[in-house]
């Protein structure tokens, strides 16, 4: 095999009360990309279309984390790129991610498959990185994995695989505004008061608890931030009304994917999200920012060849 054609995901990281820990993967979408053997050795990016991106491999989250791949490997030959962005930068679903995560998933695969998971997300996060200023594997890992995932440890690296209850369905709507990562983290408070620690970590030990269980109410009280929410949903225009309109229309709980501007939604059963998704698409046509709005079931597979 010289050359795999790939579909990598959008994924929603924190998960409300799981910050840099907890992420699912979603179904609907996510970038494509293109990996192939050269006889010339290294990693060359080759084409981007959707977003104007960097093609130097140091400063392309892709190259970063192909190029880790590739000193480790080793191989006789090198490897191209293409990348067919799907996801907008900046918009809090993982953009980054998908491709430090697809880069290193096509590379393995024509390899031979050497690679775990596990060194797959250690290789991803290299590339993560140079979008956020820090290593952090709660986009990463479920993108590799599929499903929802629990970053139990960066160092050592553990990643833990958390069952998804068959019926669970995302609403994600996109406003069309930039939230850079590392700007969304400088807003975080350094210190928060213990009582505020002690509800985030109950909050989150539940929701494993429900989703291990398919226990819908339990998921639906336990999805609550009160340590990064309060702040980050101060850069989301409308966030209020989109929450509001999404658990009156029988959300199990609405909250920030990722660093945002993106807002996420979980529900129980696919006819509940659709009642969701036009409810909050109503409530937020009344704002002047453009948006994009989608249903997704939980992508349980993670990145995916494509014929």
């Amino acid at each position: 095999m010289n050359e795999i054609k790939l579909f990598s995901p959008a994924t929603v990281a924190n998960v409300s009360c799981g910050f840099d820990v907890l992420g699912f993967c979603l179904d609907s979408v996510g970038d494509e990309m293109v990996i192939r053997k050269t006889s010339n050795k290294g990693i060359k990016i080759i084409k981007i279309e959707g977003y104007d991106l960097p093609y130097e491999v140091n400063k392309n989250v892709a190259g970063v984390s192909a190029m880790a791949m590739y000193k480790a490997a080793n191989p006789d030959f090198g490897f191209e790129i293409e990348i067919y962005k799907k996801i907008k930068p900046g918009s809090g679903v993982g953009s980054s991610s998908a491709s430090a995560a697809g880069s290193v998933y096509g590379m393995n695969v024509l390899l031979g498959s050497p690679y775990s998971p596990l060194e797959l997300t250690a290789f991803a996060i290299k590339g993560e990185a140079v979008a956020s200023q820090s290593e952090h594997a709660d986009n990463i890992a479920p993108a590799i994995y599929g499903g929802f995932t629990l970053v139990k440890s960066l160092d050592p690296l553990e990643i833990l695989q958390i069952p998804t209850p068959e019926d669970l369905f995302a609403v994600v709507i996109h406003p069309q505004i930039e939230i850079k990562t590392s700007d969304a983290r400088k807003i975080l408070p350094k210190d928060i008061p213990l009582k505020n620690a002690i509800t985030q970590w109950s909050n989150v030990g539940s929701l494993i608890h429900g989703l291990h269980t398919n226990d819908y109410e339990l998921i639906s009280r336990s999805l609550v931030d009160v340590v990064v929410e309060p702040f980050r949903s101060q850069l989301i225009p409308g966030f209020e009304s989109i929450k509001k309109a999404a658990l009156e229309h029988g959300a199990l709980s609405t909250g920030i994917s990722g660093s945002g501007p993106s807002v996420f939604s979980l529900c129980k059963s696919q006819k509940t999200a659709i009642k969701v998704e036009k409810a909050v698409r109503q409530a937020y046509a009344k704002y002047t920012i453009p948006f994009d709005i989608y249903v997704s079931k939980i992508n349980m597979e993670g990145i995916k060849k494509l014929n």
